[in-house]
């Protein structure tokens, strides 16, 4: 008579990765003290890390309408606007802190040049109209991109997306109805808008990342359900949420390939300068230069707060442990 002889279970990190699986697989959230994947980690750091940088950058195209507002009403709008964007980017910031790394290593990452930003922030903001703009068309992007990431796998992130999302709605918002009442002024305010869209356009197509056929990243974060969409999805999605806004808003879209199609029930639309891209990626767009810069003689300025900081921290621990 045969015996059949009982296999030992998977030991170590077999038995870890089977876990992990298991909760990727029933829709779980990943939680830091849960064991992951070291390729799971790093492409969290990087992803969250890079978002975290573009909140951050993403504050100067339009903090340098600040002083300049046309009135009281809008530059309290646009302050209280930068301030949520710092916060965005504290959020994040802490989210990547749960991975194991230090902040003030992703800040120097960023001024040296070694971790990348958003190539939306990279174009300048040439009228008032671009604050506008900015909001209707960048904000709008990022929803479209970042909605999905509130049921991103890794719990950290995703709760941070909660409410950065809530308020990046909000910001969309506020550019739209800025964009209506310049389109009821002058017919100078309405070439104001139309330009601001002809140069935002492309680049706001672009946040999306490249076509999925050129994407590294996108299959494997899909599949730890890092992202749930893919670059060339939620491309399509925000056209399709674009196009009736511009009709309502009365402005053009600079894009001659751009039209309705009946059996894709989608709109067609043309294909984005994908070198101009590299090359903004690369560090050759019009503002990185400044961009970075700008970053790093903020944070060389803020040392003294630092180190305050930690000095009134460190007399605190003394004190309790007396």
């Amino acid at each position: 008579m045969s015996t059949v002889t009982a296999q030992a279970p998977p030991e170590g990190a077999d038995v870890r990765q089977a876990e992990f699986d298991a909760k990727i697989t029933a829709d779980q959230r990943i939680e830091p003290r849960d064991w992951m994947p070291d390729g799971y980690r790093r492409t969290l750091v990087r992803q969250v890390s890079q978002h975290a940088h573009s909140e951050i950058i993403g504050m100067q195209p339009e903090g340098d309408w600040i002083a300049s507002a046309p009135s009281l009403r809008r530059k309290a709008i646009l302050l209280a606007k930068v301030q949520d964007e710092a916060g965005h980017g504290l959020y994040l910031y802490a989210a990547a802190e749960t991975l194991g790394v230090d902040r003030a290593d992703l800040t120097d990452r960023l001024i040296e040049g070694r971790q990348k930003y958003s190539s939306i922030f990279n174009y300048p903001s040439l009228s008032f109209a671009d604050v506008g703009v900015i909001g209707w068309l960048v904000d709008g992007a990022a929803i479209c991109n970042q909605v999905p990431l509130c049921r991103s796998s890794f719990g950290p992130y995703a709760r941070a997306m909660v409410r950065i999302c809530k308020e990046e709605s909000f910001h969309q918002r506020q550019g739209y109805e800025l964009l209506m009442r310049m389109m009821e002024g002058t017919d100078a305010q309405r070439a104001m808008v139309q330009d601001a869209v002809d140069r935002w356009w492309w680049p706001s197509l672009m946040m999306f990342g490249p076509p999925d056929a050129d994407s590294p990243n996108t299959q494997q974060s899909m599949a730890w359900r890092i992202k749930r969409d893919t670059n060339d999805d939620l491309r399509q999605k925000f056209v399709d949420m674009t196009v009736p806004q511009a009709e309502r808003l009365g402005v053009t879209l600079p894009d001659p390939e751009l039209v309705w199609n009946d059996q894709r029930g989608h709109y067609d639309f043309g294909e984005p300068d994908w070198v101009e891209f590299k090359q903004v990626i690369s560090g050759s767009g019009p503002k990185n230069a400044e961009r970075i810069a700008r970053r790093r003689a903020a944070h060389e300025k803020g040392a003294w707060v630092r180190e305050a900081a930690t000095a009134y921290a460190s007399k605190h621990a003394q004190e309790a442990t007396v």
